[in-house]
C-alpha cells in the first residue's frame, strides 16, 4: 500500500490539499469558512509531524506523486464520568481533486482503521459538515454512524 508517514518535504503538497479542503468547506459554509488561507504554517505542520499523538500520512503513487493525505489525532480524554478509551480522530482526509474516483479515499480510510486497531484504539471518529453530501455518503459507505449531533441556530 503506498501510504507512508508524511515528512517535511511533503509540506508544499500538503498545503495544496489543505487549500482544496478549505475551498470545499467554503462552498458548503461561506458564512464560516474563507475562500483562502492557511490552516497551518509550515512550522506547525512540522511540529504535528514530530508529535506521536498527531500522525500525518500521505498516499504516494508509483511515480512518487502525492495524491492524498490523512491527518490524525490520538485522543485519550480523562474524565470522572467517562470510561477511559483511546480514540483515533481523523482531522482531515483529502484526495487530490485530480485523483478522485480511484478508491484512494477508501485506501486512506482503511489505513486509518487498521492503524487505530494496531495502536489499541476503541473507536475511530471524525467530524463532517452535514451539507458536504459527498463526504457524508463516503463516510457512511465506510461504516461510520453519527455519534452526536451539533445543532445550530444562526442569529
Amino acid at each position: 500500500m503506498p501510504i507512508r508517514q508524511a515528512t517535511p518535504q511533503d509540506i508544499p503538497v500538503l498545503n495544496c490539499f489543505l487549500q482544496q479542503i478549505l475551498l470545499v468547506h467554503h462552498q458548503v459554509r461561506p458564512d464560516i469558512f474563507k475562500d483562502k488561507g492557511r490552516k497551518f504554517t509550515d512550522e506547525e505542520l512540522e511540529r504535528l509531524m514530530a508529535q506521536e499523538h498527531t500522525p500525518i500520512f500521505v498516499y504516494e503513487n508509483e511515480e512518487g506523486r502525492l495524491l492524498g493525505h490523512l491527518f490524525c489525532s490520538i485522543k485519550e480524554p480523562t474524565s470522572p464520568v467517562l470510561n477511559p478509551i483511546k480514540t483515533l480522530f481523523i482531522e482531515d482526509l483529502c484526495v487530490d481533486e485530480q485523483a478522485r474516483g480511484q478508491k484512494i479515499g477508501e485506501q486512506l480510510f482503511d489505513f486509518a482503521e487498521k492503524y487505530a486497531k494496531e495502536i489499541g484504539c476503541y473507536n475511530l471518529t471524525l467530524n463532517v459538515w452535514n451539507d458536504n453530501n459527498g463526504a457524508v455518503r463516503f463516510y457512511e459507505r465506510q461504516g461510520l454512524k453519527p455519534q452526536e449531533t451539533v445543532l445550530e441556530k444562526i442569529l
